[in-house]
């Protein structure tokens, strides 16, 4: 029987839609530069915190860009003490794989999808993140094989929850060269997080799009604890005090990870998806670096999703600045945590 699927058109390949949207030599000294700062914050050369901040999903290039100034400019005012990489989230994950799916899918959340219009819709709204603010971003590693359409301009992936147990993902963090965070799976089985921590700071061979390669494995894979689900549904945390010391412990029992380093996401499980909550949270995680400098040393940041407005909306509802995805903390309590966790540093 014929594979029951519809081949619409031949897309570009990522080499292709580079020569078609080159960057400009500016560009790339911005991404050089800032991979070599947050690497270093990393090995711990640099004891800046990170902060993974923005929307759920950027669903509108000209909110995201509003919404980049804005964190600019507090980028200036708390750059000695915090590096902020903005979340810039074109492909969304979808629990029961309906809905919309990012950008990347629907360039315009309101009309069919078009893989094409996205492919490019996203190239370019990340060149012009860095170009106009001087950021270079974060983005969700979905699908692997589509991490080459970005690879020069991003710096930093998440493998989500739902993704973290997968071959492929694994492996192809070995060889991307800029950190990649693995989040804990939905259920919190932390060994599946620290085998795919191992697997992607290990050295690898497999088929990438049509290639076979090899990667020397990414000695910046690190971990994401996002708090997870139990078998009723509830949300449970794990950012709390004893939950990093026993992160600490799993990364201490395996010799051959270098680089110890956990980044806690405030929102999904975490905070019970109550978004306002990751205001607690955030500070919850830096008393728990002050009382122990093993911690500390440990923990290199936060994810937080924030956005113009307040909350989440359905989408049609045309609220600029405002998720249609998860809910988000609005700009203003964003802007004063950002300075309120500068002063607790």
């Amino acid at each position: 029987m014929e594979m029951q699927m519809e081949f619409i058109r031949k897309l570009p390949v990522p080499k292709e839609l580079k020569e078609q949207f080159p960057l400009d030599e500016k560009t790339k000294q911005i991404k050089e530069e800032r991979d070599r700062e947050i690497a270093d914050i990393f090995t711990g050369k640099d004891d800046r915190f990170l902060l993974i901040i923005g929307p759920c999903s950027a669903d509108r290039e000209d909110a995201v860009m509003d919404y980049m100034y804005r964190l600019a400019k507090v980028q200036e005012q708390v750059k000695d003490k915090i590096f902020i990489i903005p979340r810039v989230y074109t492909n969304k994950p979808r629990t029961k794989g309906v809905g919309y799916k990012g950008m990347l899918h629907q360039p315009n959340p309101e009309t069919d999808e078009d893989m094409l219009a996205g492919i490019i819709a996203i190239r370019q709204m990340h060149t012009r993140v860095v170009k106009e603010t001087g950021f270079t971003c974060a983005e969700e590693m979905l699908y692997p094989a589509n991490h080459r359409y970005l690879s020069d301009l991003l710096s930093y992936v998440a493998v989500g929850a739902r993704s973290v147990e997968n071959q492929e993902h694994r492996i192809v963090a070995s060889g991307i060269g800029i950190p990649a965070g693995m989040k804990n799976p939905t259920a919190g089985d932390l060994s599946v997080m620290m085998n795919s921590i191992t697997a992607a700071q290990s050295a690898q061979k497999f088929i990438y799009r049509g290639w076979e390669v090899r990667t020397k494995g990414n000695p910046l894979a690190h971990s994401i604890m996002r708090g997870y689900v139990d078998k009723f549904g509830r949300s449970h945390p794990n950012y709390h005090y004893e939950d990093l010391l026993n992160v600490l412990e799993l990364y201490n029992k395996d010799e051959s990870l270098v680089n110890p380093a956990v980044i806690v996401d405030t929102n999904h499980n975490n905070s019970g998806k109550k978004y306002l909550e990751q205001i607690r949270i955030s500070k919850d995680v830096l008393y728990s670096r002050r009382v122990n400098p093993d911690i500390s040393k440990l923990v290199k940041g936060l994810m937080i999703e924030s956005y113009l407005e307040d909350g989440a909306q359905k989408i049609g509802e045309g609220c600029y600045g405002k998720s249609i995805t998860d809910p988000c903390l609005g700009w203003e309590k964003s802007e004063k945590l950002i300075l309120e966790l500068a002063d607790l540093l």
